[in-house]
């Protein structure tokens, strides 16, 4: 019940990381992940109210603070209970694969293709925007997956060696 309660603190981080910087930082350069027309399309925005940008960059730091949050509490947690390697690495692919599936499903397919996200906060890319976008960046999305596996393993690797019951004492658990 953990894990899913900080896999759900990951996708509120990941989507206010997205509404702190689409929406209110408005900087080109977050976008150079989005599809080449999209890159051509967007132009500079001058700040709606005061202090638009700094609530932005606010809303990213507490976003990266919320899903490295994630990610430490979930390994504190499991060193706490004792979790084992695969425990470890089951929790961590949940995290990262979990977050994934929702950057595919809801800022791919849905923001970016079938929604008004984009153009609400840049009107100028109304009409690149739309369902011929999805699975642009499908070869990104595979190597970050492929990189969740190694992720996974080194940070479980990591926690183990953290675990009261890692090494010696482990095998004395175990003998109970």
């Amino acid at each position: 019940m953990t894990t899913f309660i900080l896999l759900l603190l990951m996708m509120a981080g990941l989507f206010l990381l997205l509404w702190g910087a689409v929406g209110f930082v408005q900087d080109k350069r977050f976008f150079t992940s989005a599809p080449q027309a999209i890159q051509d399309g967007v132009q500079p925005k001058p700040e709606r109210f005061p202090g638009q940008h700094i609530l932005g960059w606010c809303m990213i730091v507490l976003a990266l603070g919320m899903m490295g949050g994630a990610v430490v509490y979930g390994a504190w947690d499991g060193i706490r209970n004792g979790f084992g390697f695969w425990q470890f690495f089951a929790r961590f692919l949940i995290l990262f694969w979990g977050q994934k599936v929702f950057d595919i499903a809801v800022f791919d397919w849905f923001l970016l293709c079938h929604s008004g996200f984009y153009p609400h906060y840049f009107p100028e890319i109304r009409e690149v925007v739309g369902p011929h976008l999805f699975g642009y960046n499908w070869k990104s999305h595979l190597i970050e997956i492929i990189s969740h596996l190694i992720v996974s393993a080194l940070l479980s690797v990591i926690c183990m060696r953290k675990s009261p019951l890692s090494g010696r004492e482990e095998s004395s658990v175990t003998a109970c």
